[in-house]
């Protein structure tokens, strides 16, 4: 079951959904141009377009890479906000992993995707998924304001 936002209105019906896609590592690139090109249409400027397309492309890889190797990506316009839902069925994780201050730099070459991807976002949230053989799975969401 899909959870009401503040509103009422249940999370995978509000706003116009813009974008939806499962996707694996071979289909990253094409989601990256395909999240750059509605966030264009929906007038999201630079250098906030970019950042924000940088913060999905690490979020998906981290699905990728962190559970089981795909996921499915929801782009959509919620009021004046561009709104990217990436969920998986991994092992699940919570926001405490990510780190306050900048990772890395032990010279750790790792564990910035998800730093970076809240540092970018006006709005940032990590909830489990639905139950599946993999795990509970994650739903990150990530907004930025177009205005």
């Amino acid at each position: 079951m899909v959870s009401p936002d503040p509103a009422g209105v249940p999370a995978e019906e509000s706003g116009r959904r813009l974008l939806q896609r499962r996707f694996t590592a071979r289909l990253l690139p094409q989601v990256r141009l395909l999240v750059e090109e509605c966030a264009a249409r929906e007038g999201l400027g630079e250098p906030r377009r970019g950042e924000f397309v940088l913060a999905v492309d690490e979020i998906a890889g981290n699905a990728v890479e962190h559970a089981g190797g795909a996921g499915r990506l929801v782009l959509r316009r919620v009021g004046d906000e561009l709104e990217c839902r990436i969920s998986d069925a991994g092992p699940g994780f919570s926001e405490e992993v990510i780190p306050e201050l900048l990772p890395g730099l032990d010279g750790a070459p790792k564990g910035r995707g998800l730093w970076l991807a809240r540092l970018v976002a006006d709005r940032f949230t990590v909830a489990a998924g639905a139950p599946g053989p993999g795990g509970p799975g994650a739903v990150v969401t990530l907004a930025v304001r177009l205005r």
